[in-house]
């Protein structure tokens, strides 16, 4: 699974993407910071399992902190986006083509109004971030449409010459994008296309098919950074009614960067997605550190909760992507053979079994599976079972 971070230039993008890895990228206040693709691990939060047992986990990666686990995900920070990029405006090319391997969208927007569609610098307030949310929207899905129309008389002709299936042809042609064969029947059903027909299908069937595929594989949640200035709040109001079926999260890139920041060099003690944090060492500090830390105290996490990060990036792969955390574990033991306690954990589409976990373990434990055992309940389920979230699941297997 790859966390894609998008958006116009110069919004703060990369700044989301530090705060979310701690990776070194270039940040600076102009367009096209960003040429090359960014990547990066950053980390969603679960609560710690282990704690379930009076113990605490030992992961072999990622971290815990306090009472939370975070597990990684891969994250990628692409060029940044002007209007027109399906046609090869700004970076387009390289941003569009540098896309195709994220399952999820992070759309990072200046909520203030103050960055113009070029990704200038301009007055808060003085743009509009609707015009973002639509623009982002449109160029996906003319890059999909593009892709889609590329020799689709001849394609339509020789599908029905060979009375190929029509979602089987497409699913190929469009496998580079995450389109599945059978989402291509599924939405063509949707849509009440005539399958044996495509030549019939007309310009506008094509678009519908386009925006239909691109919402399926390249979902997206959205970022309203630079809450803390003047006016943004307002903004953001707006748009979550104007934009009813987008989910929209208050942000400030720069605030989370600046907490983790502190909380590495030991400065103040921060668990990311909190709404707080302790100050250490105030001697090490000097007055505009404890000016900054103070500001974003007051300005963000006492009015928003959160500095909106670490939400976003959990929202993204929970709620979107619907995925869920799956904790490797025995019944009578939850330590490795190291004496790690639950080191392991697999993020998982929704609807996983407790076959498919098995296979994801080791080919030889989906090929022997015998039965897998509910680490909490200490209950036997058959391969079929379906998994939840902070599931703890021992399999067995024969030899």
């Amino acid at each position: 699974m790859i966390v894609g971070v998008v958006g116009k230039a110069n919004v703060g993008k990369s700044t989301f993407f530090k705060a979310a890895t701690l990776a070194e990228v270039e940040i600076a206040n102009y367009p096209f910071a960003t040429i090359d693709p960014n990547t990066g691990v950053g980390h969603v939060k679960v609560k710690d399992p282990a704690l379930d047992f009076d113990k605490v986990s030992n992961p072999r990666t990622g971290f815990v902190l306090k009472d939370s686990r975070f597990v990684g995900v891969q994250m990628i920070d692409v060029a940044g986006l002007v209007p027109g990029a399906h046609e090869g405006h700004g970076m387009g090319n390289q941003f569009l083509d540098d896309l195709r391997q994220a399952d999820v969208l992070i759309h990072v927007i200046d909520v203030a109004g103050s960055t113009n569609e070029k990704g200038e610098p301009i007055t808060p307030g003085s743009y509009d971030p609707a015009n973002d949310v639509k623009f982002l929207e449109v160029e996906l899905d003319m890059w999909y449409l593009g892709i889609l129309k590329k020799g689709w008389v001849k394609f339509a002709r020789t599908v029905m010459q060979e009375k190929a299936e029509i979602h089987l042809a497409l699913g190929k042609q469009l496998s580079g994008l995450g389109v599945t064969e059978n989402m291509v029947e599924d939405t063509i059903k949707k849509l009440g296309f005539d399958k044996e027909k495509p030549n019939t299908w007309t310009a506008e069937d094509l678009k519908s098919l386009a925006t239909s595929l691109r919402k399926q594989t390249k979902p997206m949640i959205i970022a309203c950074n630079k809450i803390d200035i003047p006016g943004a709040k307002e903004n953001y109001e707006k748009l979550k009614t104007q934009f009813t079926c987008h989910t929209f999260v208050a942000c400030s890139a720069e605030s989370e960067l600046a907490l983790r920041e502190a909380a590495k060099a030991e400065l103040i003690e921060y668990v990311p997605g909190d709404d707080t944090f302790l100050n250490l060492n105030q001697e090490r500090m000097n007055e505009k550190q404890k000016a900054a830390l103070e500001f974003i105290r007051q300005n963000i996490l006492e009015k928003f909760g959160t500095t909106g990060v670490q939400q976003t990036l959990d929202q993204a792969v929970f709620n979107v992507l619907k995925y869920i955390a799956i904790f490797p574990g025995g019944v009578s033991k939850l330590e490795d053979s190291e004496g790690r306690c639950l080191p392991d954990c697999f993020l998982m589409p929704e609807g996983t079994t407790a076959l498919d976990f098995a296979y994801k373990l080791h080919t030889d434990f989906g090929k022997k599976f015998i039965c897998a055992k509910d680490v909490r309940t200490k209950m036997t389920v058959g391969k079929e079972h379906l998994l939840k979230h902070s599931d703890i699941v021992e399999i067995v297997a024969g030899k």
